[in-house]
């Protein structure tokens, strides 16, 4: 016997990336019609699928264990928005996290071409790094 999963997806296809449906809406995955939206649910499943992934791929290192939450909660950050190979481009930033020099790791974070495409967020990631503080509002 089917599941209903696999009906489902011989039915409406199974797709990784956005497309068009034969009525013309944007969907993904097994025919989720993203013009209608997500729900808040969904939108927090996501979410945290999305970040258990970073997380698992951040505990492989030896540095990220030794930091405060605060300051591994900047990497998160840092790789949800970059993605895993983007983080680790950061090569000067992670040996200064490394020796356990946050002045030198926040450096290199502002003078990144990243930290000037997201203004805001680098201004306080940069700050909870050097600090090992939470931002406030």
């Amino acid at each position: 016997m089917k599941t209903i999963e696999e009906q489902l997806i011989l039915h409406e296809g199974y797709r990784k990336k956005p497309y068009r449906c034969t009525a013309g809406y944007l969907t993904i995955g097994v025919g989720i019609n993203l013009d209608a939206g997500l729900d808040d649910e969904e939108i927090m499943f996501l979410l945290q699928h999305r970040l258990k992934k970073i997380i698992t791929q951040l505990e492989q290192f030896e540095w990220y264990a030794k930091l405060n939450h605060v300051r591994q909660k900047v990497l998160i950050d840092m790789a949800y928005n970059l993605g895993m190979a983007g983080l680790l481009k950061f090569k000067k930033m992670i040996a200064a996290i490394e020796l356990g020099d946050y002045p030198e790791a926040a450096r290199q974070m502002v003078h990144s071409q990243w930290y000037k495409q997201v203004k805001a967020r680098g201004e306080r990631l940069a700050g909870m790094m050097l600090t090992g503080a939470d931002y406030t509002d």
